[in-house]
């Protein structure tokens, strides 16, 4: 007897209600729901021709027979009686053994090629066992599709029959791209199973805007007209100067230049916490400075009334040694690229000196002054531009604590604002003329030195100044686009919404450094870098808002 025939005749008996019994046993079997069923089946009799319509012209021999099979499905109750043959069925098609004549119990289950005679629920994949002619290249009525020998698991037809569908997760054609239950707009695939122009939807994040750390390079002239001004800043510059600094949290360290020693010999000596030397041992100073790696450095060489500014050319680089033999290679060493450079000179003379084969003479005059300033700041530029910046975008500041008549009241600074000072205070030699233009060419406060009960404020001034005026960093690294997934570069855009604004500012990606202009930024490797012009007017609004926007490159279709 064919599988087909046991099938049908199994069906026959669900709608007449019994069939003949040729035996002495009685079986029935009641399932309801959804589940996994085990049957073993065991008849005995003596067997006859079956006058059951799906077992005409079979006759089966007695004997004993034992069928266990596994069907997994949602049923719904029936009775069956079948005393010819029994088998068990399950979902995938299996069948178990034959047993022989004999009174069975069985269970069906529920199969798309059975409508009408049983009812449950059953989904169409690629598991599923393919209707009977599946594969002969002709569309049955219980087929979906059949392309013959080109049914596949990753083909517009499976080979059961079934239609390869959008949302299924089998990418084919005519889909671009399949991802499942992951379609959508976020994944690259939308719902329709086309590819979307980003294979992670539109990336947003905001970046973090970091403050660039801080070297502060002090020059201290040791004539000795100075003592006094040295003993102030031994006082001030832990409590009025460093620790203001810190309190801001910005990355700083100074660096000194000047000759080390007891004050009362024009020298000067720096304790802790600032300096490596602990507190009250500057009294009897050790034979050497102290460092503090990381925080202070102390270049000892001798400044004299009036070549401070050479003197930051040629120690720079160690033209002229430190006492020490410490860094060889000159104060340059302790100096870190990617920090703002501020310099603090204390002097209560002029600038004439030379160096380098260059003079720089102030001549105590404002047009004089002007003009030696502005050789000083190219020469300095070109000194190190990696350090201290160029024409175009300067790197340093230049503070001023000088010889200069007082401002009123005396502790407020000159800003660039104001005017040269030609006056003198009590204790100047000069007004130190052309240090006064350096501050403002570098937008930098300048100080009398002569009340040194002052200098708490003056120290304090100073250090809330460098704090306000440090730079911010205008690089933003771009944000790691999804997993699996690659950023598209071209698509990256950068919105800045000014302090107290709405609406953001779009600042256009330009290829390079020199495609810049205003209000745009061009990108290396995973880093937005703003244009020069674009970083100058974000150093003005350190509140700005910065949002970083991209999209990544698309799926390969299929």
């Amino acid at each position: 007897m064919s599988m087909r025939g046991l099938i049908l005749g199994a069906s026959a008996c669900l709608f007449v209600g019994a069939c003949g019994d040729g035996g002495d046993g009685r079986a029935s079997e009641s399932a309801t729901g959804t589940g996994t069923a085990s049957l073993t089946v065991t008849g005995t009799g003596t067997s006859e021709p079956s006058t059951s319509s799906a077992s005409e012209g079979v006759t089966e021999s007695a004997g004993t027979g034992t069928a266990t099979g596994t069907a997994t499905s949602t049923v719904t109750e029936a009775t069956v009686t079948d005393s010819a043959t029994t088998m068990a069925v399950d979902e995938t098609g299996t069948t178990g053994t034959t047993g022989t004549t004999g009174t069975s119990m069985t269970s069906m289950t529920s199969m798309t090629s059975m409508t009408g005679m049983t009812t449950g629920t059953s989904d169409s994949s690629t598991t599923e066992p393919p209707p009977p002619n599946c594969g002969d290249g002709k569309i049955d009525p219980d087929e979906q599709c059949d392309d013959g020998d080109q049914n596949g698991p990753d083909q517009p037809c499976y080979d059961n029959c079934t239609i390869n569908n959008c949302g299924d997760g089998v990418s084919e054609a005519p889909e671009e791209c399949d991802l499942g239950g992951m379609n959508g707009p976020d994944s690259g695939c939308s719902e329709q199973c086309k590819v979307l122009p980003s294979a992670c939807g539109a990336q947003k994040a905001e970046a973090q805007i970091t403050v660039k750390p801080v070297d502060i390079v002090i020059l201290i002239d040791n004539s000795g007209s100075m003592s006094a001004e040295i003993k102030g800043v031994e006082t001030n510059i832990n409590k009025n100067f460093a620790d203001i600094i810190a309190a801001s949290g910005l990355d700083y360290r100074v660096i000194m230049v000047s000759a080390y020693g007891k004050s009362s010999s024009y020298r000067i000596c720096v304790e802790a916490p600032l300096g490596g030397i602990p507190a009250g041992g500057c009294a009897n100073p050790p034979a050497q400075p102290i460092n503090n790696p990381g925080k202070f450095y102390h270049y000892s060489a001798t400044i004299s009334s009036l070549d401070a500014a050479c003197k930051a050319i040629s120690t720079f680089d160690g033209a002229v040694k430190d006492t020490y033999g410490f860094a060889p290679m000159g104060w340059k060493t302790w100096l870190r690229e990617d920090a703002l450079k501020v310099f603090l000179v204390i002097t209560d003379d002029r600038m004439s000196c030379s160096v380098g084969g260059k003079s720089y003479n102030d001549g105590n005059a404002v047009n004089a002054a002007a003009t030696a300033a502005a050789a000083y700041d190219t020469a300095l530029l070109a000194k190190s531009p990696l350090h201290f910046g160029t024409l175009a975008e300067r790197n340093y500041l230049w503070y001023s604590l000088v010889g200069m008549a007082y401002n009123n009241p005396p502790e407020v600074p000159y800003t660039a604002k104001d005017p040269l000072i030609t006056g003198k205070c009590p204790t100047g030699v000069n007004g130190g003329l052309g240090y006064q233009v350096l501050s403002n060419t570098t937008n930098a406060y300048r100080f009398p030195l002569c009340d040194t009960t002052k200098y708490d404020e003056i120290f304090n001034g100073i250090a809330q100044n460098v704090v306000a005026e440090s730079k911010i960093a205008c690089d933003f690294i771009i944000p790691p686009p999804p997993e699996g997934k690659t950023l598209d570069k071209d698509s990256v855009v950068v919105n800045v919404t000014p302090a107290g604004a709405m609406n953001p500012v779009v600042y256009k990606q330009v290829p390079s450094l020199d495609m810049c202009g205003p209000m745009s930024f061009y990108v290396v490797g995973d880093t937005v870098i703003l244009c020069p012009e674009a970083c100058a007017t974000l150093q003005s609004d350190k509140d700005a808002e910065i949002e970083v926007e991209f999209t990544c490159e698309p799926l390969v279709p299929n």
